[in-house]
Formats: structure tokens, C-alpha cells, sequence
């Protein structure tokens, strides 16, 4: 792949949905569907939103190991990243992906005690495309 970031990058801003992996007490890999990131530095740190009282939080908690896998259904092609997950719980992190409809979620706003920030840093990745993998170190 010629240019990583950018190519993955546009397919990471496309998806309205993406899937985030977890380990679990057992060492059972636990996969689950999130809405889009909030923000991405690259395609090396990228930020969600998620209830602090969730079985994934806890999960990230015990073991950080993760993965994230995004995928253009359209056209076939997905990517999964490798990497780790922060729990983080400061109001800077927590104020700087917060989007005014997120009371919908967390009721008492921002400072809500059950909203958190998932913070994913990526080591590497593998990429599908026409039918075809490619293992790629992120930079």
C-alpha cells in the first residue's frame, strides 16, 4: 500500500459504524459495533465515545489489548488495526470529542460519570482489498 494513512484515512471517514475487539476474563476475543470514531490523529490514535459503566471499558481495563476493524461494505475492502485501548476519564479528553447531542446518551452532559473516552493507539494493521491482504506497520 503506497500511502497508509491517507488510504486508510478515507475509509476510516467514510464509515458510519465501526467494530472494536476486546478480550475477555477468559481470553475470549468480544467484538462489538460502535458509531464512528470522534476523532482521529492518522490513522495511529482514534477516539471514541462510550459508557464508563460498560462491559468493554471494563474489559480494556483488565487487558488494553484491542483491535479496531472498519469496512466498506459497498466495495468489499475492510481494514483491521491492532493496537491498545485507554479508558480515559479527564474532562480535557472527555470535552474534546463531546458533540451537543450526546445527552441523548449521557444525561448530565460532559461531566456525566458514565461517559468516557476510548482512546485506540494502533501498532499495525491488515487491509483487504480486490480480493487480497496486506499487513502494514502504522507510523
Amino acid at each position: 500500500m503506497r500511502d497508509v494513512e491517507k488510504t486508510i484515512g478515507n475509509m476510516i471517514d467514510k464509515q458510519k459504524v465501526s467494530f472494536i475487539g476486546s478480550i475477555d476474563s477468559e481470553g475470549f476475543p468480544n467484538v462489538k459495533a460502535m458509531l464512528q470514531p470522534r476523532k482521529r490523529v492518522g490513522v495511529r490514535t482514534i477516539y471514541f465515545s462510550t459508557n464508563t459503566s460498560s462491559m468493554r471499558v471494563s474489559q480494556f481495563k483488565e487487558n488494553n489489548r484491542a483491535c479496531v476493524y472498519f469496512c466498506d461494505s459497498r466495495f468489499f475492502r475492510g481494514v483491521m488495526l491492532k493496537g491498545t485501548m485507554e479508558v480515559l476519564t479527564d474532562s480535557e479528553s472527555k470535552e474534546m470529542i463531546w458533540l451537543p447531542g450526546d445527552t441523548m446518551y449521557y444525561k448530565e452532559g460532559v461531566t456525566d460519570p458514565d461517559y468516557c473516552v476510548l482512546k485506540f493507539t494502533a501498532i499495525s494493521g491488515r487491509s483487504y482489498s480486490n480480493f487480497k491482504s496486506e499487513d502494514f506497520i502504522v507510523e
